[in-house]
């Protein structure tokens, strides 16, 4: 639990959601969310949508809705309303009120450090990781390599970059590494720039392995094919700032049933046939070490503001491994992270409260760094 300071007047929380993504409808989803739970004496709502072609739109609509209540927001919060420019939807009308950003927008374009780059350009206070930290934990090729010179224990993979001989010739270069040992069937073949399961496919043979780097070509031009893991899936929710007053801290872990072959977009967001147990079936030990771990790659990935942590576990062989690091999480109601947060004390409105703080926080510091030479 956390102290929550009353503002002298009430902040400016733009909710930002949408995005040019094929994780779009997700974060519809998030923001209705956040937008029911936000505490309307502490903040003034002001929700904002980019459309799948990026334009920007000042949705009043659903501005009056939060303002009528949480009964009155729908689960969905459909792209609509006045366009207008990013610096016009960021601006802070009263220098008393500040600005606060909240992005919901997952995926590329959101999720990647694009944005981030935005709101430092704009100078306003946002929640979550800076640009660099966005970026690496969006990209697997690079997180996975930066991973691995900190010694943290991962998956085996193979980062691909397709020739000019297209899947056919992928498939064919990453059957040859099979045949020296260093990967075997079944592989995961993912998009580098993806998030909630977005593209990726198992594949058990050489027909399956070509369809699925297809597939995975749709949606980004550089590629990830993993070791199948036969382990336990187990998140970790870290809440803090790497540097201020605000150290990060790890929440209980929970644990992931697929309802399927593997934790993929349906199962994640529409059938809701995974089981999500919290706190995960460890014992004291494990539940140390994991969230240890978490916070480990939270700071050497350069997280801030907030970042699930997702780890595949091998009781009986190499103990955890990291899988990825998602660093704007759903806020769904089936989503995870707030999950966590909840059954660590931490509820939802108060989640969103202390990210505010973490965001005004680290904008105040990095603002009383010298601009002059």
């Amino acid at each position: 639990m956390t102290d929550r300071a009353t503002p002298t007047s009430r902040a400016r929380l733009v909710v930002l959601y949408g995005g040019k993504s094929a994780e779009h409808e997700v974060s519809c989803v998030s923001a209705a969310h956040v937008l029911a739970a936000a505490d309307r004496d502490r903040y003034e709502l002001v929700p904002v949508a980019i459309d799948q072609d990026g334009r920007w739109l000042l949705n009043e609509e659903a501005a009056a809705l939060a303002a009528a209540g949480a009964a009155a927001l729908p689960g969905h919060i459909e792209i609509s309303g006045v366009a207008v420019e990013p610096p016009v939807a960021l601006a802070t009308p009263d220098p008393a009120r500040p600005t606060v950003v909240l992005p919901l927008v997952h995926g590329p374009h959101g999720e990647d450090g694009t944005l981030q780059g935005l709101l430092e350009l704009a100078d306003v206070p946002y929640v979550g990781s800076g640009v660099l930290g966005s970026a690496i934990c969006m990209d697997k090729t690079m997180a996975k390599t930066l991973a691995g010179s900190h010694g943290l224990p991962q998956a085996k993979a193979l980062n691909l970059t397709p020739g000019s001989g297209g899947p056919g010739e992928l498939a064919n270069r990453v059957e040859t590494l099979m045949a020296l040992g260093e990967i075997a069937y079944p592989v995961f073949v993912k998009p580098a720039n993806m998030g909630s399961s977005v593209g990726i496919t198992k594949a058990h043979d050489h027909a399956e392995l070509i369809a699925a780097l297809e597939l995975a070509l749709t949606y980004d031009e550089r590629l990830v094919v993993e070791e199948s893991i036969d382990g336990r899936e187990i998140e970790v929710a870290v809440l803090g700032n790497a540097i201020g007053d605000r150290p990060p801290r790890a929440s209980i872990p929970g644990e992931i049933v697929a309802g399927a072959e593997f934790y993929d977009y349906s199962d994640k967001y529409s059938s809701g046939s995974a089981t999500l147990l919290i706190p995960a079936e460890l014992d004291e030990d494990e539940s140390a070490i994991v969230r240890e771990l978490a916070l480990e790659a939270y700071a050497a990935l350069r997280c801030d503001g907030m970042a699930r942590v997702d780890f595949f576990y091998e009781r009986e062989g190499r103990g955890f491994l990291l899988n990825e690091i998602n660093t704007i999480p759903g806020f769904t109601p089936l989503s995870m992270y707030p999950k966590l947060w909840k059954a660590s004390g931490v509820g939802y409105a108060e989640l969103i409260d202390e990210l505010v703080d973490l965001a005004i926080e680290r904008h105040q510091r990095r603002s009383a760094f010298r601009t002059d030479a």
